[in-house]
């Protein structure tokens, strides 16, 4: 998707830089099995050990990186992402990059949000199966939930 392939330069000079600050990094990874129930709504992807499963080597995580295989839109749902980041790194703020931005970028966020976490999305490092999708993601994104806000 040529919408994605523009975001990686982006989405490595934001690794380089919380590398250089120190900041944990962790990937959610898109991983489905034989018979997923998921391929019954979009074609088969993803599938764990294929190609189109693996992490680009322009993205490659590195030794302190963690990578959490997920196998629903929200990298949260079912994994030990939250564990992790809550009770082991402690983090706060979570900068969320990736693809197909209405999807499994946005549910991941919104699920983040539910459990307070500081959330920012730089435009530059998502993107969407078309332009109409990117426009309702960062809107959605954008939107105030808080009360104080309105």
């Amino acid at each position: 998707m040529e919408a994605a392939e523009q975001t990686v330069p982006n989405i490595q000079k934001l690794l380089e830089k919380g590398r250089q600050a120190n900041v944990h990094i962790a990937y959610t990874q898109d991983t489905h099995f034989k018979g997923d129930r998921e391929w019954e709504i979009w074609p088969e992807h993803c599938r764990r050990e294929s190609w189109g499963w693996q992490i680009i080597d322009e993205l490659k995580p590195q030794k302190n990186d963690r990578i959490c295989e997920k196998n629903r839109y929200d990298g949260f749902y079912g994994t030990w992402l939250e564990h992790f980041l809550s009770r082991v790194w402690k983090v706060e703020h979570l900068a969320i990059v990736g693809t197909v931005s209405n999807i499994c970028v946005l549910h991941t966020a919104a699920s983040a949000g539910l459990r307070w976490f500081h959330i920012v999305i730089p435009a530059n490092g998502i993107s969407a199966q078309n332009e109409f999708d990117q426009a309702t993601a960062l809107r959605q994104a954008s939107f105030p939930i808080s009360p104080v806000a309105w």
